[in-house]
């Protein structure tokens, strides 16, 4: 995989190009794929944002979402696009399997594919261009220092900004997360001065959910959650019927693992829910626990030191018990 810089002179030669991001976008994976593609525009490229899959309602506000094709939604259409492909942009993944069923379909395009990403052990041969750094506080900040990189700051416009302080938003907690350096301050501050409307999107993304949800996020703190303290660990497990009662859909059990670590002493939080072909998993932690080394060991998965996924095929109470069984192998690094 040769720097991503070594791509830039190749922006000035009009393209067709596709930008794509992992299953279930989050407004990460959303936020840096519609900002890198208002950018694109811009520069006279024909464009298409393919998501692998189904997106969360409470992204649905943001500018260009519209344009966005589901590819599992609508196969053909969206892999004649993907067929037609000069350049892929893949953003905010490290490794082809996490874009589901458009892995082959990206592995066979015979195109220039180029990797924007901050997760850890990325899949470099895959990649003709691209850059992986795990210290970025998000893809959309890696977006916009492609953009700055390239000497396109002043295209910079309200959308792009709009798309991208989004993203870093989100991937850093409402940057409270220790990814929040000082050039992602400089970044929002530049969003700022465009006039991004900041309290819009903080409400758009966290204040937009139903009744259900709220009423589901009591049900499973109240009925779902244990917690082990000789471990300083707390987990969640989700079975399908819960999110049937409920009628939870994609993106309502964002950010319900993160709950959990707001408890004193818990440093390491799971959860686990059924999504019926598989079990997915989420884990996060505080401080020096690495859970991106737990969840590739032993869940499939793997992502950024105190945030990472996994999945299993196993039921939900075999993989649940699988984690609780787990534990004492990591009691002194709990402590």
């Amino acid at each position: 995989m040769q720097s991503i810089s070594q791509f830039y002179p190749l922006l000035l030669k009009k393209s067709t190009i596709v930008i794509t991001s992992h299953q279930k976008p989050d407004g990460d994976a959303m936020g840096s794929s519609l900002g890198l593609y208002h950018f694109l525009k811009l520069l006279g490229h024909d464009v298409t944002v393919i998501s692998p899959t189904n997106w969360a309602d409470f992204l649905a506000w943001m500018p260009g979402i519209e344009t966005v094709m589901n590819y599992d939604g609508n196969k053909p259409k969206a892999q004649a696009v993907l067929d037609k492909a000069d350049v892929i942009f893949c953003l905010d993944f490290n490794i082809l399997h996490r874009t589901k069923n458009m892995e082959q379909p990206i592995s066979d395009a015979k195109c220039i594919k180029v990797l924007i990403d901050h997760h850890q052990q990325p899949q470099t041969e895959a990649f003709n261009y691209g850059i992986s750094d795990t210290n970025k506080s998000s893809t959309c900040e890696m977006v916009y220092d492609f953009i700055v990189g390239a000497g396109y700051s002043d295209s910079i416009n309200k959308e792009i900004a709009t798309c991208l302080y989004t993203g870093a938003m989100t991937d850093t907690g409402s940057f409270r997360f220790p990814a929040t350096t000082g050039s992602v301050h400089r970044m929002v501050a530049h969003f700022m001065d465009l006039g991004i409307a900041h309290t819009e999107i903080h409400s758009n993304i966290y204040d937009s959910f139903l009744e259900n949800r709220l009423r589901f996020t009591g049900f499973v703190l109240s009925s779902r959650m244990e917690v082990f303290y000789e471990y300083n660990t707390a987990i969640m497990h989700v079975y399908s019927n819960d999110l049937k009662k409920f009628e939870i859909k994609t993106g309502d059990t964002e950010g319900l693992v993160n709950i959990m670590l707001t408890m004193q002493g818990i440093r390491f939080a799971a959860i686990v829910i059924d999504r019926d072909e598989e079990r997915k998993w989420s884990f996060r932690s505080k401080g020096d626990f690495d859970v991106n080394s737990f969840a590739r060991a032993h869940f499939n998965g793997g992502g950024h030191f105190n945030a990472a996924g996994g999945s299993s095929y196993d039921s939900v109470d075999e993989t649940r018990n699988k984690f609780i069984q787990l534990l004492p192998e990591y009691e002194a690094q709990l402590q």
